[in-house]
Order: C-alpha cells, then sequence, then structure tokens
C-alpha cells in the first residue's frame, strides 16, 4: 500500500472513532436527560397526587362537617319536642297522682 493510501485509511479510522466516541457521548447524555426528565415528572405527578388527596380529604372534611350541623339541628328539634312532650305529660302525672292521693 501506497504512503497516501494508509494515511488516509489511518484517517478515515480516526474519524470513525471519533464519530463513535461522538455518538457514545450522545447516547449517554440522551439517557441522562430521559433520567432527570423522569424523575422530575415522577415528582411533579407525586406532588400533584399529594395535592389532590389534600383536596379530597378538605372536601370529605366539610361535607362532614355540613353533615354534623344537619344532625345536631335534627337532634336539637327532637329534643325541644321531647322536652315539650314530657313538660306537658309532668302537669297530667302530677294531677294524677294528686287525685290519687286525695281520693285515698
Amino acid at each position: 500500500m501506497s504512503l497516501e493510501a494508509i494515511e488516509k485509511v489511518t484517517l478515515l479510522e480516526q474519524q470513525s472513532q471519533e464519530r463513535k466516541a461522538a455518538a457514545e457521548a450522545e447516547a449517554r447524555q440522551i439517557v441522562a436527560d430521559a433520567e432527570r426528565e423522569g424523575l422530575a415528572l415522577l415528582q411533579q405527578v407525586r406532588a400533584e397526587a399529594a395535592a389532590n388527596g389534600r383536596k379530597l380529604l378538605r372536601e370529605a372534611e366539610e361535607k362532614a362537617a355540613v353533615k354534623a350541623a344537619e344532625i345536631s339541628r335534627t337532634a336539637e328539634a327532637e329534643s325541644s319536642s321531647l322536652r315539650e312532650a314530657a313538660g306537658r305529660n309532668l302537669e297530667a302525672a302530677a294531677e294524677y297522682i294528686v287525685g290519687r292521693v286525695v281520693n285515698h
């Protein structure tokens, strides 16, 4: 082989190795970028899930508070009604007892 041909082959081999090294570096960079983006996306999804969980909990607490207030109002109304009925029955019971005592 002539010196020129050897130099050309050497140059081509060197260029090939440089392209291979550049391709490997680019591949490593692509993998690193993908991992970084994947972790960022995972962190974002976790943050959104946590925020959604807090929102659902807050809504459930608000619904529970409304229901508790409703139950309290109902219980208070029933309690008031029972107190009134007890008051009316107390008078009748007292009259009955007095009547039994007086008649005996």
